[in-house]
């Protein structure tokens, strides 16, 4: 690039990058506020609510990057459209395409970053989240007891504890197991904690009882010091963790496996997602292709460009709007994935389009005078026949 068109590249980077980090930031404060039950139903440390949080995030580039690159667009090319800077740049003899090469190269490069966090970045950081958040569900040991409430946080298990104190010490204890043989066990302890010995999970309650009721209507009862309950057997061990369409990689979505029960009920669902983490980052193009149009697709306005820009962005609106439900329609109808990729094909034609198109300006040449100059030709000059 020349100088003059590096020049035009870093007025439209910056602006991208300040509009990508604040709506980054507006997707993180989503995220947080929405996975906030890891800490208070599930609780997990901080680090695993982090994990789960950063972890969610590259999916928002699906969104975030094009909403960026036309907000960060129509702010950096009506600023530079008003100050007269484009303007002296094609007195200066540039062409149409030198002037949007910037852009157009941006948008390119958006594309670019779109498709590798697609194709590779969120599949893996979306598995890596899903293995964290099933360990976080089926960690009985770290959701055994909710301080005051009675909760079951294992099928046939009650469990109430009245306080825990900062150091994990559990106070006031009871839990009653009920067997598939139609027994129960009932444990009450003044004190307990959540340890684990052997690598297991172990609650150790002390000075507490033991009633055991069995199917034939024997009651046994034990006084002990120390006891120590194991967690194991009420951990969840067998679940298997099931890859959403979100978390697979692109030949998975587009050749599905089958012979796999979720693969053969959610198949169109997988190809219309894998045609969607192709089509979505050709948005970026499309959206820069509407700013383009609206600042440089007709002519100079001393007047500003509110109304271009208004119209211009309830038609990106809609365009992304649109896209969104035919991704929803490609799930019934796999032959509308096509039109996944004609949306933003056609935006971008639409957009460039208005670019080369002949401009008709209402006043003819006068436009581009200066007022006084342009007053001064309707009048006749002294001693010349009007």
């Amino acid at each position: 690039m020349r100088l003059i068109e590096r020049y035009l590249f870093r007025q439209l980077l910056t602006p991208t990058l300040l509009a990508t980090a604040a709506l980054g930031a507006v997707g993180l404060l989503s995220q947080s506020l929405g996975r906030l039950d890891i800490i208070i139903e599930q609780r997990q440390t901080a680090w695993i609510y982090l994990q789960v949080i950063l972890l969610a995030m590259p999916q928002l580039m699906n969104l975030i990057l094009p909403i960026a690159i036309f907000v960060a667009a129509l702010v950096a090319l009506n600023r530079l459209q008003t100050d007269h800077e484009l303007v002296v740049c094609q007195a200066g003899g540039m062409s149409r395409w030198r002037l949007i090469s910037p852009a157009v190269r941006l948008a390119t490069l958006a594309v670019l970053v779109g498709l590798t966090v697609n194709l590779w970045v969120q599949p893996t950081s979306y598995r890596a989240m899903r293995e964290i958040v099933s360990a976080a569900r089926s960690d009985v040991a770290a959701t055994l007891i909710r301080e005051g409430e009675f909760s079951e946080p294992a099928p046939r298990l009650t469990v109430y504890g009245q306080s825990v104190d900062p150091n994990g010490e559990i106070r006031n204890l009871f839990i009653h197991h009920r067997k598939l043989d139609g027994g129960a066990t009932t444990y009450t302890a003044r004190e307990g904690r959540i340890t684990e010995r052997g690598g297991k999970p172990v609650l150790v309650m002390r000075n507490g009882s033991n009633q055991e009721f069995s199917t034939t209507g024997v009651l046994n009862y034990l006084s002990f010091e120390e006891y120590a309950l194991e967690l194991a057997p009420f951990l969840s061990t067998s679940e298997v963790v099931t890859y959403k369409a979100s978390d697979r990689y692109l030949h998975e979505l587009l050749n599905p496996d089958l012979s796999q029960a979720y693969e053969k009920k959610n198949r169109g669902k997988l190809l219309a997602e894998g045609h969607s983490r192709l089509a979505s980052p050709l948005y970026s193009l499309a959206f820069m292709a509407l700013a383009l149009a609206a600042v440089l697709g007709s002519s100079f306005s001393r007047l500003g460009y509110g109304r271009r820009i208004a119209v211009v962005g309830a038609a990106a609106a809609t365009v992304r709007i649109v896209g969104f439900a035919v991704q929803a329609a490609c799930e019934d109808t796999p032959a509308l994935n096509v039109v996944q990729y004609l949306i933003p094909l056609a935006t971008m034609a639409w957009g460039f389009g208005q670019l080369y198109r002949p401009v008709r300006r209402r006043h003819g040449w006068r436009e581009w005078l200066p007022m006084g100059l342009s007053e001064s030709r309707k009048k006749p000059v002294a001693g010349v026949a009007a």
